[in-house]
């Protein structure tokens, strides 16, 4: 079951051509996206996705997204979905044609969960940390090299991926080059500690997570503490628990870090119900 809609509403035909081949989405990856969890027809964090959207454009100098007109599409495809309670709903947004009038590209089209992101929220993830290549300061003093937005350009990260299962993990944690933690490759690293959580801040050039957000958010309902501050890979290696956290793997736990097993693994389960549990809370009506 897939479901594709235009910023106007209208359904499309998955299995049409849509993209023109000189697209800057399909030649260079010009462009950005965000991909949207819906359950049971409610999208979740449907506002900080778009804002996310909007920041990611204003990064590649792209015109702002109309709302209003993102809302629209949303709301047509998950009308138009009968794949089963939960849907990834993708927003893509580029530049257009290369040779066209200047109009923008955008759509949004529902997927189904694959199977490997369902086991993995019930299961947890083996990762692997590599280095990223850049330092923390390169974000402020180098806007040009788009640290922090959600680009189509994402042949680094999956490459990243296939590394790290030709070595047996299932999931990366990218380092800086000062050894400071970013995030995986589609997700935001969160570690615990006691009653406290910790994610690493979106000026060192990484994405402000959206699912991380709402965690944060029932965390600290439940009078947990959240700090957003620099982490290093002794703090993700020596916490009570170190989660991968993205829209449709939602709360993942890591098990394994560069081919060792992390103690407690009967510990860290029961942190992971009481996390996914408290991350479900912000959605119960």
């Amino acid at each position: 079951m897939r479901v594709l809609a235009g910023l106007d509403g209208a359904l499309l035909d998955p299995e049409a051509p849509l993209l023109r081949a000189d697209d800057l989405a399909a030649t260079r990856g010009d462009g950005v996206f965000e991909t949207v969890l819906v359950v049971d027809g409610k999208p979740r964090e449907l506002g900080p996705h778009l804002d996310r959207l909007a920041r990611s454009a204003a990064m590649l100098d792209l015109p702002a997204p109309d709302p209003s007109a993102w809302e629209r599409c949303v709301k047509a495809v998950i009308s138009a979905w009968r794949g089963g309670r939960e849907m990834a709903l993708k927003l893509v947004y580029t530049r257009g044609p290369e040779f066209g009038d200047g109009t923008p590209t955008a759509y949004g089209m529902g997927l189904p969960i694959g199977a490997g992101a369902l086991r993995a929220r019930v299961e947890g993830v083996s990762a692997l940390t590599l280095e990223r290549g850049f330092a923390p300061e390169h974000a402020g003093r180098s806007p040009w090299l788009l640290l922090g937005a959600k680009t189509l350009s994402y042949a680094v990260n999956m490459a990243a991926l296939r590394y790290a299962e030709r070595q047996g993990a299932d999931e990366v944690v990218f380092l800086a080059s000062d050894g400071s933690v970013l995030e995986g490759p589609t997700s935001t690293v969160v570690v615990a500690n006691g009653r406290t959580l910790r994610t690493p801040p979106p000026s060192i050039g990484i994405l402000p997570g959206t699912t991380q957000g709402a965690l944060f958010r029932a965390a600290e309902r439940a009078g947990w503490t959240t700090k957003v501050e620099r982490l290093r890979p002794d703090d993700i290696r020596g916490a009570d628990g170190l989660f991968l956290v993205s829209s449709v793997r939602k709360v993942t736990f890591v098990h394994t870090l560069d081919g060792t097993p992390l103690p407690n693994l009967e510990p860290r389960r029961a942190l992971h119900a009481e996390l996914s549990d408290l991350y479900e809370s912000e959605y119960r009506t």
